[in-house]
């Protein structure tokens, strides 16, 4: 067996503060490189009719699941009373939770009581985020998840 002399000591020291080191720059890339962006410039201002417009959604009472089964997409409104509600203005944004490459803005169309677009997923968890309005103008806006198997 060796002597441990400072020399070691040394070696081990910088080999540890290395490695620290490493793995601190590899994960600050990586969440830089990642990061989705802002959902809004300014918080304070878009907090502003936060109360306003949350009350107004909740008057509605919409209900609105996604549903996804073999690369179609369907969006459904419904109101208290379980009844299909007919929307304005819909937009959909469907992605992953931490970045944007897969971000995708499919266009819907009107299927009975449904709203139904073509959209291949892959497997995993993905962010379904719907802006419409209701006929009389109210905001709708919902951020659901949605889990494709297989």
């Amino acid at each position: 067996m060796s002597e441990l002399t400072g020399r070691h000591v040394l070696a081990i020291t910088v080999g540890a503060f290395t490695v620290i080191i490493a793995v601190n720059l590899l994960l600050a890339y990586k969440a830089v490189s990642t990061f989705p962006g802002l959902e809004v410039d300014n918080s304070y201002v878009a907090s502003q009719g936060f109360n306003d417009r949350k009350a107004a959604q909740e008057a509605l009472g919409w209900k609105m699941k996604p549903g996804y089964e073999g690369g179609r997409m369907t969006l459904a409104f419904h109101d208290r009373n379980g009844v299909a509600m007919p929307v304005t203005d819909l937009q959909v944004l469907i992605g992953r939770t931490t970045e944007t490459s897969d971000d995708v803005w499919p266009a819907f169309a009107a299927l009975g009581d449904a709203y139904v677009a073509e959209v291949p997923l892959a497997r995993g968890k993905w962010m379904v985020k719907v802006t419409a309005r209701s006929l009389d103008g109210v905001l709708f806006e919902q951020r659901s998840e949605l889990h494709v198997k297989g």
